[in-house]
């Protein structure tokens, strides 16, 4: 019988690159900055590790599609590289298979780190695949902000919610995550932003105007784990375990089947259910202590409020506005400015947004640091409404 892997694994040490356009640096230079910091928190050498995991979504290093870009840029001792791919979801799933080694008992210390270069692609979102002749079913249709708007349009009419009073929150999502995003460094993007601003701004795909859509981003994490029983015996105190991971990938129900009505992530609801099980929080609203979702559409991150089982069925618009998710409010949402602020590098996304409620659990996010903060979680989708992954992780304090 499973048991999950709660309180199993330590995070014995986390490294996050600077993410925006980085021409200074190449795709090896990203690891590299997220390894060294990774290394130098978790306080061990090179040959201390046993394992690792790479993700990396777009061949733009001239590699295919193996572990050894990463195992050659980090000088990795000849050691397993596993290269993984999840959609968006791909960071995620790198630390997924880092913990469960250390949790298998496979490996003592495993690595995982994810990295993408988007902005040598040339492209102003993520860049499209090219089907051939036959257009495969499992393949997304349409425009990535042409999906989300309809998740918006399905989400207005199931809830009788007014085009201007959604249009109002999921801009003050937005206004949020840039409040956020200008007190860090590590962003993107880095200056405040107005609801004016945000609402005046260029459509895109009504209702999302420029400002509710994540931008394409450079950057790379890193995260490094083990028993925390080993940690202890590196000397670390503190310690941040995992307490949760689970991951849900669609079946073809919602786009083959009319159950499902385009207003909510069918896998998010599946995922956040196990997970807390796994973690032993029955009462999300008030045992959670903050959250890094996949903003990839401002939209995106209200209607996951509800699918994550902290705003009621119908009632994120308001909890939004009532400032519940703000940097001041009861589970402040994206910290760290999100992808919002941070952009979309596949591969690095869900290891950057765990390195965030890393930091904020050890005291050491500086002008960010919340109060007293006991778990977080981390929600990362990949695909579109109607064909995704979706990966939900639960971070804190290591219970003995």
């Amino acid at each position: 019988m499973a048991t999950g892997i709660r309180d199993k694994v330590a995070i014995l040490g986390m490294g996050c690159s600077k993410f925006g356009e980085r021409w200074d640096a190449s795709p090896e230079d990203l690891m590299v900055e997220s390894y060294v910091e990774a290394m130098d928190d978790a306080g061990i050498e090179p040959n201390q590790l046993d394992a690792a995991w790479f993700s990396h979504h777009i061949d733009d290093i001239g590699a295919g599609k193996g572990g050894t870009p990463m195992s050659i840029a980090l000088r990795l001792p000849n050691i397993a590289v596993t290269r993984v791919e999840n959609y968006c979801a791909s960071g995620s799933e790198a630390f997924r298979g880092a913990v469960y080694a250390v949790a298998a008992g496979a490996a003592d210390i495993a690595i995982a780190v994810g990295m993408e270069k988007l902005k040598d692609t040339g492209f102003g979102g993520l860049s499209p695949t090219n089907y051939g002749t036959l257009t495969p079913q499992i393949g997304p249709s349409g425009s990535a902000p042409g999906n989300f708007a309809q998740l918006a349009t399905a989400y207005r009419a199931k809830h009788n919610v007014s085009a201007e009073d959604l249009k109002r929150a999921i801009a003050h999502v937005s206004v949020k995550s840039h409040a956020n995003g200008a007190k860090n460094p590590k962003a993107h993007l880095q200056k405040v932003v107005t609801e004016e601003q945000v609402l005046n701004a260029p459509m895109i795909a009504e209702p999302l105007g420029l400002f509710d859509c994540c931008g394409v981003s450079d950057g790379a994490a890193a995260a490094i784990v083990t028993t925390p029983e080993i940690a202890r015996s590196l000397g670390k105190d503190n310690l941040i375990s995992v307490k949760a991971l689970q991951l849900s990938v669609s079946n073809g129900l919602e786009n083959q089947h009319n159950s499902w009505d385009g207003s909510y992530f069918h896998t998010v609801r599946i995922a956040a259910k196990k997970a807390y099980a796994e973690a032993g929080i029955t009462k999300p609203r008030e045992q959670v202590s903050m959250m890094e979702v996949h903003d990839c559409f401002s939209v995106t991150e209200l209607v996951t409020m509800e699918d994550l089982f902290i705003s009621e069925e119908g009632a994120a618009v308001k909890d939004v506005m009532d400032g519940f998710y703000d940097a001041d409010g009861k589970i402040p949402c994206q910290i760290d400015g999100g992808l919002k602020c941070f952009g979309h590098p596949i591969g690095a996304s869900g290891l950057r947004m765990l390195y965030e409620m890393y930091l904020q659990l050890q005291g050491k996010a500086g002008p960010r640091q919340l109060a007293n903060p006991s778990i977080g979680l981390t929600h990362n989708l990949g695909g579109q409404p109607a064909n995704n992954v979706c990966s939900i992780a639960i971070i804190g304090a290591h219970d003995a």
